[in-house]
């Protein structure tokens, strides 16, 4: 374990963690569900403002075009808010990338929208945790860093997406395109586990939606000659649940048709998801949903589109991420933080920035839990450990570690 050194114990006594609690205060009062494109619109303007602290260029990135499939089985364009870019000595021959989101999973209407204290260091609220947190740290682990000589010889991006919620549709190139070319990315997301515990190794996610087109009937007077797309999207979703296997998890979530009880159903929408452990599992099933819907189709006389695929391919940890995440474990020890790590079935960006090559860390955000709930917390005091442990690891990023 590498000691603190008096240049890096004087940066981590730089970390000013005084403003951070009033941030997230702020922050979570502002309503940002995925769909929420005003309080997307509201937040991201409140970042841009904190941001302009550091040094570089902030630019608000409108969304790439996604379809999605409506009810009625419709292609229609998602509406998505602006991501917030900020690029720093995009120069410098040795770059990081720095990710979070802005979105949180309760819309405008939600009941959860306000914070209340649990004890002296426990924070409820929305998005405390997963991310406005995260993004606090964010902050205040960039303006040490920056205040520091070591920063002068480096750069690194920032992304703070509005969609990550809903699977970073209209970021996916955002992401990719800032990944290209970096030695090393931390994202945001709250630790794994209350106590610190970082996610390692992820599995993948994918979003199916299956359009089935039949025939209309009348339901009593000649259902033989009706195709019902309804019975044909139930055979689909027992297939489905057929293949899974060890390392690869299948969740029908929603059929959607049908019309008055005395006609046989044209159309349905099945929609579905997907959690590949490795990417072995999602190229065999890849071959699988093929072979399902050439059989469905053909048993029941219908014809069925699909829409949709893998969104986070699985992450593996290779050895220059095996190497990242021993070197925030030392620095973790280095602060007197115990830092580990263990594997999740969850996705995030991570998935995304592993995908083009480039070793992550995507748990450096606060320590709380019970995330997507109303009963979400934030460890407060894990504000000003994180900011340190992230300053700390990007000054070593900075002075030569190499993954």
């Amino acid at each position: 374990m590498q000691q603190l050194t008096p240049t890096e114990a004087a940066l981590i006594a730089s970390v000013d963690a005084a403003p951070m609690l009033d941030q997230v205060l702020a922050w979570s009062a502002v309503n940002t569900g995925t769909g929420n494109l005003t309080g997307l619109a509201n937040y991201v303007a409140l970042l841009a403002g904190e941001f302009a602290a550091l040094p570089g260029e902030i630019a608000l990135v409108d969304p790439a075009r996604v379809g999605v499939v409506a009810a009625d089985g419709r292609e229609v364009e998602a509406a998505y808010g602006k991501h917030l870019v900020l690029r720093v000595r995009p120069g410098a021959n040795r770059r990081f990338l720095l990710t979070g989101h802005m979105d949180t999973v309760f819309p405008a209407d939600h009941a959860f929208q306000t914070t209340r204290w649990l004890d002296d260091e426990t924070l409820n609220g929305p998005g405390v945790a997963d991310m406005k947190g995260g993004i606090a740290v964010i902050l205040a682990a960039l303006k040490a860093f920056e205040a520091s000589a070591a920063a002068s010889g480096v750069g690194y991006d920032v992304l703070l997406n509005s969609d990550e919620e809903t699977g970073s549709l209209s970021s996916a190139p955002l992401i990719a395109q800032l990944a290209a070319g970096k030695v090393a990315a931390l994202t945001y997301e709250p630790s794994a586990l209350p106590d610190g515990t970082l996610a390692g190794a992820r599995g993948g996610s994918g979003n199916y939606s299956l359009i089935i087109t039949g025939r209309s009937a009348h339901a009593g007077r000649n259902p033989q000659d009706g195709r019902n797309a309804i019975v044909a999207a139930a055979a689909l979703a027992l297939g489905l649940k057929a293949l899974e296997r060890p390392g690869l998890s299948i969740n029908p979530a929603r059929i959607d048709g049908g019309s008055a009880n005395n006609v046989v159903p044209d159309h349905a929408v099945l929609r579905f998801n997907i959690r590949p452990m490795e990417t072995g599992l999602a190229d065999w099933f890849e071959l699988q949903i093929k072979e399902l819907i050439t059989t469905v189709s053909a048993e029941h006389d219908v014809s069925i589109h699909r829409h949709g695929g893998i969104s986070r391919p699985p992450k593996p940890l290779d050895p220059p991420a095996e190497r990242l995440f021993e070197l925030v474990r030392d620095c973790g020890a280095a602060l007197g933080q115990a830092i580990r790590w263990q594997s999740s079935g969850g996705v995030c960006d991570g998935n995304n920035i592993a995908a083009c090559g480039v070793p992550v860390v995507d748990t450096m955000g606060v320590r709380g839990g019970s995330i997507h709930s109303p009963d979400e917390f934030l460890i407060v005091p894990s504000l000003a450990e994180r900011a340190q442990l992230s300053a700390l690891v990007l000054h070593r990023l900075a002075t030569g570690v190499t993954l």
